[in-house]
């Protein structure tokens, strides 16, 4: 299915926003949105992509 994956086109054949974190080399320290929805760390397993979805994930920032 193709997706947008922080703004870039992505082909994939994953079923869970968990299971895209994982393939794309994202660790668990992040925030995930679908659809311009937040998605919780604890429902990334139970939230299905479908093709056209837009998945946003942003790892926080250190510094000052």
């Amino acid at each position: 299915m193709n997706i947008t994956l922080n703004g870039a086109a992505l082909t994939t054949q994953t079923a869970t926003l968990a299971d895209l974190l994982i393939e794309q080399g994202f660790g668990p320290k992040v925030a995930t949105a679908r659809n311009g929805d937040f998605v919780p760390a604890a429902l990334r397993a139970a939230t299905l992509i479908a093709d056209g979805d837009r998945i946003e994930v942003v790892a926080p920032m250190q510094g000052g």
